[in-house]
């Protein structure tokens, strides 16, 4: 289902055919499995989302999410539940597998009565205040990247790849505010449980999935961070702990609109 950096965060990534150019065969090959791997038609979950800034001053979001495939395309829904200045806060998004089309996105801002459309322009910054953009919510194209196999390594004791991986266009590093992203993918479930994104202000941003477990056959995630240092001096970091976690139960269509959006839960 998804395999976003929320609902899924896991970098994931869509089938290319064309040209490899500077590809490395047996990296782009290993990031088709991680496309590949099942994770469910449809996902439902709780999330809390805690804001940490460089004192470790706190923030607590209450959030329920869903997400569904719609044939080779993917929606997700979040609902903001509290705390009360962001209650009823709702975002949506279309991830289209078709590289050409531009995937869609609307954030319902309670205190305007409005349903506010992401331009692409906006996408690389910051989600609800948090450490992930509008970009991480959504699947990068293989096709729009280079990929390079560092090294093989382990990660909790688990054999992994690590693989690098480029934007071939400025469209690309414009949309997503990154040079460039290095993964670690498991070898035993072809999950990207870390990840560094190297952003195009100098700062990067450090993602690492603490806790998964395998639920009816798919691999979910039961707690991530996502962290923005500034050289080695952390500005910002964003843990996300799931809960309540149902997958390929039966979601309805109707869930997935604007018109939802305003509605709520």
């Amino acid at each position: 289902m998804t395999k976003k950096l929320l609902i899924g965060f896991t970098l994931g990534l869509s089938v290319l055919t064309t040209n490899l150019l500077a590809d490395d065969a047996k990296a782009r090959a290993i990031m088709e499995k991680v496309d590949a791997r099942d994770d469910g038609k449809t996902i439902e979950q709780n999330m809390l989302m805690i804001l940490m800034d460089k004192n470790n001053n706190k923030r607590i979001r209450d959030i329920k999410s869903y997400g569904k495939d719609f044939g080779v395309d993917e929606y997700q829904i979040l609902f903001f539940k509290s705390p009360a200045d962001v209650k009823n806060t709702a975002f949506l998004t279309y991830d289209y597998d078709d590289a050409n089309k531009d995937d869609d996105q609307w954030l319902y801002l309670p205190a305007l009565k409005k349903v506010k459309r992401i331009p692409t322009a906006d996408k690389s910054g910051s989600f609800m205040g948090s450490d992930f953009s509008y970009f991480d919510m959504t699947d990068r194209d293989l096709e729009d990247y280079d990929f390079k196999l560092l090294k093989e390594i382990k990660v909790r004791g688990h054999d992994a790849w690590m693989i690098e991986s480029i934007p071939r266009n400025k469209k690309t590093r414009k949309e997503s505010g990154y040079t460039k992203t290095v993964a670690i993918v498991r070898k035993d479930n072809y999950m990207v449980v870390r990840a560094i994104n190297y952003m195009k202000n100098g700062k990067k941003k450090y993602l690492d999935l603490k806790k998964i477990h395998k639920q009816s056959g798919i691999w979910v995630v039961d707690e991530m961070t996502m962290t923005t240092k500034k050289g080695k001096a952390t500005t910002h970091k964003t843990v996300l702990k799931f809960k309540n976690i149902k997958v390929n139960k039966p979601l309805s269509n109707d869930l997935f609109t604007t018109r939802r959006l305003e509605k709520g839960l």
